[in-house]
C-alpha cells in the first residue's frame, strides 16, 4: 500500500494579492520516492519542497529536498522559507532557530513574530562568490542576443556570475522599462547557461539606490518553466554582486529585490548581510508567505 502525502500550496515572497512564487510543500514526505516527488513538481509546474526527518548524524532538525518538473535541485530558497512557515503554522517547530540539511549543505533559519502574531522566516546563505564572465566578449554578445537587447541598454556595471548556493548570471540593465520589455529567446537559454557555467540569467535594474531597492527577473536554465516569480537564491547572489560593485552597504540594512511584476505575481525578497569583523560573511533572506490553498493528496 502506498502512503498518501498531503501537498500544501503557499505563495512565498508575496508583495500583494496574487503575488509571490507558488511552492507546493509536503511537510511529511518520509517514504516518498524520487518519482513521487517529481510528479508533484510536474503536477503543479513549480519548484516543490519536501520535508524529511534529518539523519541522526547531520546535526540538523530537518532534511529538505527540492524538485522542479525536470530534475531535483540542491537548494531552493522560496520553498525552504515556505516549508518552514508551514511547519511553524502547524506547531512543528520547537525553537525560533532551526537548521536544515539540504543537498547543497546546511541552512540555518530563524523565525520571528510581530506584534500581530504574524510569522516571519529568514534563512541563511553563505557568502557570495563573484566571478567575471568567462570568455567575456563573446558571452556578453551571446547574452545580449538571447535577451534581445543591445549594449546601450546595459547599465555601466559588469555582467557577472554570482553564487551563494547556485551560480546566477547578473545582468545590469539601464532602465526598468527595458527589464519589463525583455522577451528572451527561451530556446537558447539552456545552451547559453551551460556555456557560461550558470543556472539562470538574472537581469536587474536599480530602482532606488539610496533605499537599496532593485528590480529583477529570472530566466532559469532548465527548470521546465520559462521564468520565476521570485528567486531567493538569485536575490542573495545579487546582493553580493551589488556589494562587489559598491552598490549596497556592507551593513545589515535591508536590500529589497522585487520580482514577478511582468508575470502579474508581484514579489519582494528581503536580503540582509550578516557581519563578522565588520564584513559580510553570509546573508539572511526572507519575505511574506501566504497560504494559497490546501493542496491535493499525492500517493
Amino acid at each position: 500500500m502506498h502512503q498518501r502525502h498531503r501537498v500544501e500550496l503557499v505563495n512565498v515572497f508575496a508583495a500583494g494579492p496574487g503575488g509571490g512564487n507558488p511552492a507546493p510543500i509536503v511537510v511529511d514526505a518520509a517514504g516518498m520516492s524520487d518519482e513521487q516527488m517529481r510528479e508533484v513538481a510536474r503536477h503543479y509546474g513549480h519548484e516543490s519542497g519536501f520535508v524529511f526527518p534529518a539523519a541522526p548524524d547531520s546535526g540538523c532538525d530537518f532534511e529538505f529536498r527540492f524538485w522542479v518538473p525536470n530534475h531535483e535541485m540542491s537548494m531552493c530558497g522560496h520553498a525552504t522559507v515556505g516549508a518552514l512557515w508551514l511547519l511553524e503554522r502547524i506547531g512543528r517547530l520547537q525553537r525560533d532557530h532551526v537548521s536544515i540539511w539540504t543537498r547543497s549543505g546546511r541552512v540555518d533559519a530563524r523565525i520571528t513574530r510581530d506584534a500581530t502574531g504574524a510569522t516571519a522566516v529568514e534563512i541563511s546563505q553563505p557568502a557570495g562568490r563573484i566571478e567575471a564572465l568567462p570568455d567575456a566578449e563573446q558571452n556578453r554578445a551571446d547574452i545580449l542576443d538571447v535577451l534581445g537587447i543591445v549594449s546601450e541598454q546595459l547599465a555601466a556595471l559588469p555582467i557577472q556570475n554570482a553564487c551563494t548556493s547556485r551560480v546566477k548570471t547578473l545582468i545590469p540593465l539601464a532602465s526598468a522599462s527595458d527589464l519589463d520589455a525583455l522577451e528572451p529567446r527561451l530556446d537558447k537559454v539552456e545552451a547559453l547557461c551551460e556555456r557560461i557555467g550558470s543556472t539562470g540569467l538574472y537581469p536587474y535594474v536599480t530602482l532606488d539606490a539610496s533605499r537599496q531597492i532593485f528590480d529583477a527577473r529570472q530566466f532559469p536554465k532548465s527548470s521546465g518553466y520559462p521564468e520565476d516569480a521570485a528567486t531567493g537564491i538569485a536575490a542573495s547572489a545579487l546582493a553580493f554582486g551589488l556589494l562587489s560593485n559598491d552598490m549596497v552597504e556592507a551593513s545589515d540594512r535591508v536590500i529589497t529585490i522585487r520580482q514577478g511584476r511582468v508575470m502579474q505575481r508581484p514579489s519582494e525578497i528581503l536580503v540582509r548581510f550578516s557581519l563578522y569583523a565588520g564584513r559580510p560573511d553570509r546573508s539572511w533572506l526572507g519575505g511574506i508567505v501566504q497560504l494559497e490553498q490546501n493542496g491535493r493528496t499525492s500517493s
